[in-house]
């Protein structure tokens, strides 16, 4: 096997490595609002917690130290997102949503996306998305780099309310149906995936 240490490697072949190993990656494409802007971005570095709370993780690296990315702001600033699964009828508008915008304009916007009213927070929703998560900040720590400067926020986002389109539901047994949803996984660099065949194993008593 070819082995490194970390003393070995550049902070970019790091990340390359790490990003190119945890495989596949789902997408959180995260609606949040700069006062009346809509800012929309995809994140792959988000998962979810165990536990009695309905809890998810999302890591947004920074610009700089000192500046935290739009989503990452907008969060610190009114506590709110609404976290959606990228499916693959969506992926090339997800894809457009990456793009490097000011602040003062909105990628709903430039990707003519339709927005819904949410229930629970002010931050308003997409439409077309297959399945979407209004969550509030449940806990946020800075990540730092071994020298102290910041490099990253790590947010944990709490649902409060939970949307699925009918053709990815099955409401007799509460089941997210995933050959419906096609959701979009990220791999490294520009490469994404999709569902593969599944299969199932019986887990040992």
């Amino acid at each position: 096997m070819h082995h490194f240490t970390r003393q070995d490697l550049s902070a970019r072949q790091q990340y390359k490595f790490i990003s190119g190993s945890i495989i596949p990656r789902p997408i959180a494409w995260v609606t949040t609002l700069a006062g009346a802007v809509v800012n929309l971005a995809p994140f792959s570095f988000f998962s979810s917690i165990p536990g009695s709370e309905p809890l998810m993780t999302l890591a947004i690296g920074r610009k700089t130290p000192q500046q935290p990315k739009d989503t990452a702001a907008n969060l610190l600033a009114t506590g709110e997102a609404v976290v959606h699964i990228v499916s693959a009828d969506l992926v090339e508008q997800m894809n457009a949503t990456a793009a490097n915008l000011p602040a003062s304009e909105s990628e709903v916007v430039a990707t003519q996306l339709d927005l819904v009213t949410s229930h629970s927070v002010a931050v308003p929703g997409l439409a077309a998305a297959k399945i979407r998560f209004e969550s509030t900040v449940y806990q946020h720590l800075v990540i730092n780099d071994h020298t102290g400067q910041a490099m990253a926020d790590l947010f944990v986002l709490r649902v409060s309310d939970f949307y699925f389109a009918d053709e990815v539901f099955d409401a007799t047994h509460d089941y997210i149906l995933p050959a419906a949803l096609k959701p979009v996984a990220r791999l490294a660099g520009a490469e994404y995936a999709e569902l593969g065949p599944t299969y199932q194993l019986t887990r040992p008593q």
